[in-house]
């Protein structure tokens, strides 16, 4: 189940759970930066006070995130809501590796 779309002064938030066993490792990492890549809107991942760009593989692998780690996704822009709703989908969806 995906968590709801939260509309904050900093933009669109929505928290993920990474879910994979291997954790947010490069393959699934460089799927999310490669979809997220797709939007115009600014998009940003974020843990334990540390922001960094959802467009960027080495940004996200930066994250070291395990399996379990909760994320949230914020985006900036027109079509920020599709992209969450995209991106938050891929999460839930192992980014399809299982």
């Amino acid at each position: 189940m995906q968590e709801p779309i939260e509309e904050t002064q900093e933009g669109l938030t929505v928290t993920v759970c990474v879910v994979n066993d291997q954790g947010l490792h490069a393959r699934p990492a460089a799927r999310l930066a490669q979809e997220a890549q797709k939007f115009g809107a600014e998009l940003f991942l974020a843990m334990d006070g540390m922001e960094v760009d959802a467009k960027s593989i080495l940004d996200i692998l930066s994250l070291a995130a395990a399996k379990g780690t909760r994320l949230t996704l914020r985006g900036v822009g027109a079509d920020a809501r599709h992209a969450l709703e995209h991106l938050s989908a891929l999460f839930s969806n192992r980014f399809r590796e299982e």
